[in-house]
């Protein structure tokens, strides 16, 4: 079975707009970067292709750097628009496609291989993320319509259902976290060892500490500076 990857990308200088009371500009945009190396990685070992769609030429470029095939979105669209652009391009030329965002830099601790495995006896396997999101799709090509945005994994339960497709949820700590909190960062800190990401946040001197307030984590600069 062949097997193609999709991950879509925003531009860089714009995204992760919540973590900026935690990281700078730079900081957070260089976070993108270590996260999709991450990402990238792990899907390289496991699939037969990996491609990046983006709007932005300064993602494709470095993108290219990681060795996997880049797509420029075509007109203006939002995310599920970008991701049928892509499908379209992989469908004739793989019998599955696995659809994961650029933030989940923990994914190389998940069970990928399983989940792959687990394409061989279902038709739809979908992962969820902690907000309700969907952090991996794999489908078969022209089947499942994108549904991705808010409480989106139960959207896309609902329409493998109405397709009569098998459907296998893949539920994963690791593969649930994507970053948008200075909290996520916690977690990759905690939990992110051997990957880009954690030793990208530690060069940074962020450390974490408990939280007695609403959120579970704290982060703090090594400097004793709170965030």
């Amino acid at each position: 079975m062949k097997i193609y990857g999709i991950i879509p990308v925003s531009p860089f200088a714009h995204a992760k707009t919540r973590l900026s009371p935690t990281l700078s500009p730079t900081e957070r945009e260089n976070l993108l970067k270590v996260m999709l190396k991450d990402v990238t990685k792990n899907l390289k070992k496991n699939l037969d292709k990996v491609i990046v769609i983006s709007a932005d030429w300064n993602v494709l470029n470095f993108a290219q750097k990681l060795g996997v095939q880049t797509l420029k979105e075509k007109g203006k669209t939002d995310l599920n628009g970008a991701l049928q652009q892509a499908v379209e391009w992989c469908e004739s030329k793989c019998d599955k496609i696995l659809i994961v965002p650029s933030d989940v830099p923990l994914l190389g601790k998940t069970n990928l291989k399983g989940l792959i495995e687990d394409a061989e006896k279902y038709d739809v396997i979908i992962a969820p993320a902690k907000g309700g999101g969907t952090n991996a799709l794999l489908f078969p090509p022209e089947t499942i319509k994108l549904r991705f945005g808010d409480c989106s994994f139960f959207e896309h339960v609902k329409e493998a259902k109405r397709l009569k497709l098998s459907i296998k949820i893949h539920d994963s700590f690791y593969l649930s976290l994507d970053v948008n909190t200075a909290e996520d960062l916690g977690e990759i800190i905690l939990h992110g060892k051997n990957t880009h990401t954690k030793s990208y946040l530690e060069d940074l001197k962020l450390k974490v500490k408990p939280s007695r307030g609403v959120e579970r984590l704290q982060i703090e600069r090594k400097s004793g500076r709170g965030i």
